[in-house]
């Protein structure tokens, strides 16, 4: 036992001595929060529209100063002529035209119906349809206001409400994802040069002829960056609740007892790596590469799994992100308990003694 004891404290100096993988262990997940936090969104604020008005009324002037008066939208320029629209979008000044119909008051007088025309520019798809959801619903409110008084025989009023994200923030969606990322990127890229930094060393052949069995120099390897890694998690957690008032409607424990399975996951896959590869370069690359696109592609984080074709659906599944993303925005967003995420709990654990088990077998090969 106290030679595994030294071990630890062996790995731990490793660490320390080490700027390099202190950065990446602490810099790195700070940095990347942030960015993702501040800078990806779905959300649309302020954006530039132009105006294509040819009546230019009083119903049109209404409608305009009411879009004009929302937080969404930025009237960036009126254009007289229809053989503008392509020419201001070929510019990439505006995202949006609003093309009033001609004698726009007179047919909405006389025939109860005039056309405003929404062109979009649709090179972001996700943010052309935003924008058009957008300006129908203020379209809407609009209407509803003009026909207060007029009662109509039949109706059907949809009567929508969001839950557990009611005003749609992109960060309460981004920040689970994002927290998964880090966590299995940098768990992962730590510990997959953990075990070829002792051959590239000439270390490794002390380890071999060590008394340690093959299950305590990984577990000694690993628990040094478990350890680590929950600090980690504490700081992405406590940067997500005070800079970006993210929620957690659940308990906090089970948060912390989740990330440390999917932290402890996520290392073993590291360790994993590091036995099959022969060099820190190597296994850097296979960590980055070999983890970065399918996690963030075929986790649910961006996009979604029912989406995608079946063969993918099925790869996703042997994935360890896809089940913590399900796991964290369950506790944090819905406030769930373990008799409802119990299914992907399992999982994890499974996929976990799995990574273990079979980086012991590795290693037990080398030893051979």
């Amino acid at each position: 036992m106290k030679r595994f004891i030294g071990f630890i404290k062996k790995e731990f100096y490793h660490i320390f001595r080490d700027r390099r993988s202190l950065f990446i262990l602490f810099g790195m997940p700070i940095a990347q929060i942030l960015l993702f936090g501040f800078a990806i969104t779905n959300e649309i604020n302020n954006v530039d529209i132009a105006i294509l008005d040819h009546t230019k009324d009083t119903t049109t002037k209404e409608i305009i100063n009411k879009i004009a008066a929302s937080k969404y939208f930025s009237i960036k320029q009126i254009i007289e002529k229809e053989s503008d629209i392509e020419a201001i979008f070929k510019k990439g000044k505006v995202k949006a035209v609003l093309n009033f119909e001609k004698d726009f008051s007179k047919h909405l007088i006389k025939e109860s119906k005039a056309t405003i025309q929404i062109i979009t520019d649709a090179t972001d798809p996700n943010t052309a349809n935003t924008i058009t959801n957008f300006v129908n619903a203020i379209l809407q409110t609009y209407q509803k206001e003009l026909n207060k008084n007029i009662t109509i025989t039949y109706q059907i009023v949809p009567a929508s409400r969001m839950v557990y994200n009611p005003e749609l923030k992109s960060v309460y969606m981004f920040v689970p994802g994002v927290m998964t990322i880090i966590l299995m990127l940098v768990s992962a890229m730590l510990t997959s040069i953990s075990i070829t930094r002792e051959k590239e060393l000439g270390t490794m052949e002390i380890l071999l002829v060590s008394p340690l069995k093959p299950i305590q120099v990984i577990v000694g390897k690993v628990f040094p960056y478990i350890f680590l890694s929950i600090i980690n998690a504490i700081v992405i957690v406590a940067l997500s609740i005070f800079i970006f008032k993210m929620p957690v409607q659940g308990s906090l424990f089970l948060l912390a007892l989740e990330s440390i399975l999917f932290i402890i996951s996520a290392l073993a896959l590291g360790i994993l790596i590091s036995t099959i590869s022969a060099t820190q370069q190597t296994a850097m690359m296979i960590s980055l590469m070999g983890l970065m696109l399918p996690v963030i592609l075929l986790s649910g984080f961006i996009f979604p799994i029912s989406s995608m074709p079946f063969p993918l659906q099925m790869i996703s599944n042997i994935i360890p992100a896809k089940w913590f993303i399900i796991i964290t925005k369950g506790i944090m967003l819905k406030g769930v308990g373990i008799q409802f995420i119990w299914k992907e709990t399992l999982i994890l654990i499974g996929m976990t003694v799995f990574f273990m088990a079979l980086s012991v077998k590795k290693y037990k090969i080398r030893l051979e």
